[in-house]
């Protein structure tokens, strides 16, 4: 679990980067973002790491990284800076928007492939299924969020990875397992 301290410094990081991206400021403005700040062991190790954005309570966008080389502070900075404007479902974050939008960030566990979908809990892991070439991943809010039990969440995750629904039952497909400590911007 993070800090108090280490979940505002990680908003405080996409916040400013999502703004900097809004205002046109070029992407070396990543580094100042993470110079700046606290950056205790936690924040420093790597991790990979999805940011989603809200405005009135709608999905404004959402991107991230299964896995990272960079440390978890500057991943969420990526992350932050590119779904301001990358996603390629949603225009880019306008800057008469900034004060409506919410961050949410959502900090990856590693993979763990699983050869039983029984180990799939609802509300505690999201899913990344890969078939061949196509790949598809869905946090564990999602499920929660649209009450899905297991075999729906795998049937979606297939979905989002271009693939028919019951691609998960077959032989070639992959199914991994992940958690994710969910860290959302609070009105303070």
């Amino acid at each position: 679990m993070f800090t108090p301290e280490e979940r505002k410094e990680l908003i405080r990081v996409a916040r400013e980067a999502v703004k900097a991206r809004t205002h046109g400021k070029p992407e070396e403005a990543i580094e100042e973002i993470t110079a700046a700040g606290s950056a205790t062991p936690r924040l420093l190790q790597h991790g990979g790491a999805f940011v989603t954005l809200y405005k009135s309570g709608e999905l404004r966008g959402c991107l991230g990284y299964i896995e990272s080389s960079h440390s978890l502070k500057k991943t969420v900075a990526e992350t932050a800076w590119k779904v301001a404007a990358d996603d390629f479902r949603f225009y880019p974050v306008a800057e008469d928007e900034l004060a409506d939008i919410r961050v949410e960030i959502s900090a990856l566990s590693p993979l763990q492939k699983i050869s039983d979908v029984e180990e799939i809990q609802i509300g505690k892991h999201g899913l990344l299924i890969e078939a061949g070439t196509y790949r598809g991943l869905l946090l564990p809010q999602v499920a929660e969020k649209y009450h899905w039990d297991r075999i729906q969440f795998l049937e979606e995750t297939c979905v989002k990875a271009g693939v028919p629904r019951d691609t998960w039952k077959k032989p070639a497909a992959h199914v991994f397992i992940f958690s994710a400590e969910i860290i959302e911007e609070t009105s303070e």
